[in-house]
């Protein structure tokens, strides 16, 4: 969901870099044979998601939620030369397709993938990281954060997506809706724990920005 006025929207995407080739083929490629390709990033905030791994530098990165793989190539853009990127997902299905854009960027030896429950795979990930991107189901988004935050080194990077949830996060509660109170609960776990600071950019479906301290 955007929140700009289409006029905006249209205008911002228009002066910020153009997505690269090799995410226009794996966009186009996810429409045509993946169930529900709107969970891509899509070339605006892939850009920013690129950006921001660029100014970080990050040699260690954590991606929950791989998708098709098109968030993690542009986290990719930022690393180190010699830098490794974890990602996590639990659909089996998609893990050629990943490896298939993973490999054809040039970034292939850097990324490694994890199929699986990340609440399962996350400890066993012997490592710190600079940066970690939260995209995965929204119920675990605070058990995720408990999970990584003390692999997050000092000044390290937590971005968390869809944190404003299509609107939903200002609209009546829903006493069914369990996504909707858990992104709720995670707002407020980011805006009050002590080991970070925080800023909630209304980027998209909503991304916000947490360092630790």
């Amino acid at each position: 969901m955007y929140f700009l006025p289409n006029a905006i929207d249209k205008y911002v995407v228009e002066h910020s870099d153009d997505e690269p080739e090799l995410l226009q083929e794996l966009t186009r490629e996810t429409y045509q044979k993946v169930l529900q390709p709107i969970m891509l990033s899509g070339p605006y905030q892939g850009r920013v998601l690129s950006i921001l791994s660029k100014l970080i530098r990050p040699k260690k990165v954590l991606e929950l939620g791989t998708f098709t793989g098109y968030s993690t190539l542009c986290l990719a853009e930022g690393l180190e030369t010699d830098g490794v990127i974890h990602t996590i997902d639990i659909n089996e299905e998609l893990e050629d397709l990943q490896r298939k854009y993973f490999d054809k960027s040039g970034y292939g030896h850097q990324i490694i993938q994890h199929i699986g429950n990340a609440l399962e795979i996350i400890p066993k990930i012997n490592d710190t990281f600079d940066l970690v991107f939260i995209d995965a189901d929204k119920p675990n988004y605070s058990n995720y954060f408990q999970l990584v935050i003390g692999k997050l080194t000092k000044g390290g990077i937590i971005l968390s997506d869809n944190v404003l949830w299509h609107g939903k996060v200002v609209e009546p509660l829903n006493s069914k809706d369990h996504s909707t109170k858990a992104v709720l609960d995670y707002n407020n776990l980011l805006k009050n724990d002590p080991r970070i600071e925080t800023v909630l950019l209304p980027i998209r479906d909503g991304l916000t920005i947490s360092r630790k301290k």
